[in-house]
């Protein structure tokens, strides 16, 4: 892969920072190295002494004063190894990438943490797009990519989708005004990634299909173009087996992958990581290492330490968990939704997230119902409208998150938009 073709000239600009660097050898060598090297302050000023965190299954977690003034201290850009090492492992096994012992050159399998898996998304865009680059995605879409991507001046264009993700016929007719060859030629402007939510789709809960991706990943091979594989609801799928990856599929090293603690852990602790090519994952720390320094040190090593502690079987145990839960809050909201939306509005079974993607019938654009006269009932959803590029388009969908309520909520936010449908009718 000759990735120079997708850097922006600001990524090729950005050096090792000779602080940071110093950072990395404090890291890996011996207590016995005197550095009076990076400008740490010096931990004896910090308020903070010690802490003891308590897990759901009644352990504790312990912050010593040694493990405290880790925790409080600035770290690697990239992340502190222990977790990194973890991640790494915990990826291989998921997806057994084809790149992960390639070497640099071949696009080498690497891994970086970062402050949230919007974080990593948003380093990842600046370092790719460049005015009036043509990206592909498919619409509807969450609003913080769209926000994230458009001040870049891209040129978007929106691929069909069904209840079962992007169409690959459409893709592939999009992609037909362009020959293969002309990705080797900077006048043509081909596409330079492909952006998707692949599982639980933030707003219409959708995800691909396993022989979806493996079309789309043959184009992108076709049409020498990257994807970017934005999974923050990987873990919260309702059906076994999980699909296959783009990542499992990658043999070029030309997949992007987005993965996030937020939707399993916490969200309030911002880490995520972002896993794929060694050359690419290596700008996007260049870029950490000028913009948060590092994520946040705390956080990591609570993490860390929670999956060192629970081992691959504990981890697991607890996604058991969490899948239960929300396929418990799924199974409320659509038997909720059917109940007094039957007749009045449509959906699919989403198999994935937290989000349920209704479509009322009979009124072509809800922004209206949703924005003042929902709200008037105390109600409140997210109009369809918010998730286009253009926000001025008429929607008659609106996106329902069904993580929080509990069952006897949704009855009667369900009961009272039915009567405000009704009405308006």
């Amino acid at each position: 892969m000759n990735y120079s073709r997708f850097l922006t000239a600001k990524s090729m600009a950005r050096k090792p920072s000779p602080i940071r660097t110093t950072v990395d050898i404090m890291t890996k060598s011996p207590n016995t190295l005197i550095s009076l090297a990076p400008g740490f302050p010096n931990p004896n000023t910090f308020p903070f002494k010690s802490a003891t965190i308590t897990v759901e299954n009644g352990g504790t977690i312990q912050f010593d004063e040694e493990i405290m003034s880790r925790a409080l201290q600035y770290s690697p850009s990239y992340g502190i190894p222990e977790l990194v090492s973890w991640l790494k492992q915990l990826q291989i096994k998921l997806h057994n990438p084809p790149t992960a012992h390639c070497p640099p050159s071949q696009g080498q399998m690497d891994l970086c943490i970062t402050s949230g898996c919007q974080d990593g998304l948003c380093k990842v865009f600046e370092m790719i797009i460049n005015p009036g680059d043509n990206i592909l995605l498919n619409e509807p879409l969450y609003p913080g990519t769209i926000q994230a991507m458009l001040p870049l001046g891209c040129k978007i264009i929106n691929v069909p989708s069904d209840e079962n993700g992007m169409i690959p016929s459409s893709l592939r007719e999009i992609l037909s005004k362009w020959k293969p060859e002309d990705s080797k030629d900077p006048n043509k402007n081909t596409p330079k990634f492909l952006y998707t939510i692949p599982n639980g789709n933030n707003p219409t809960g959708n995800s691909l299909t396993s022989d979806r991706k493996k079309e789309i990943y043959e184009l992108a091979r076709k049409y020498d173009f990257l994807i970017i594989e934005d999974d923050p609801y990987y873990f919260v799928q309702f059906n076994k087996p999980w699909e296959p990856t783009f990542l499992s599929m990658d043999i070029d090293g030309r997949v992007i992958r987005a993965d996030s603690f937020s939707k399993i852990l916490s969200s309030g602790l911002r880490v995520g990581f972002i896993t794929g090519p060694k050359q690419l994952i290596e700008r996007i720390v260049l870029h950490s290492q000028v913009s948060v320094l590092n994520p946040c040190t705390f956080s990591q090593l609570m993490i860390s330490q929670l999956l060192h502690q629970w081992g691959e079987e504990g981890f697991w145990a607890h996604i058991d968990r969490v899948v239960g839960f929300y396929k418990s809050q799924r199974d409320a909201v659509l038997a909720a939704a059917d109940k007094w939306l039957h007749g009045l509005a449509e959906w699919h079974v989403p198999k994935a997230g937290m989000f349920l993607w209704i479509k009322i019938k009979g009124i072509p654009d809800v922004k209206q119902l949703i924005e003042e006269k929902a709200i008037k009932k105390e109600i409140l959803f997210v109009p369809g409208s918010a998730f286009y590029v253009n926000s001025s388009t008429p929607s008659p969908y609106f996106r329902a998150c069904f993580s929080l309520v509990s069952p006897e909520q949704m009855e009667m936010v369900f009961q009272r938009l039915a009567e405000l449908i009704k009405e308006s009718l």
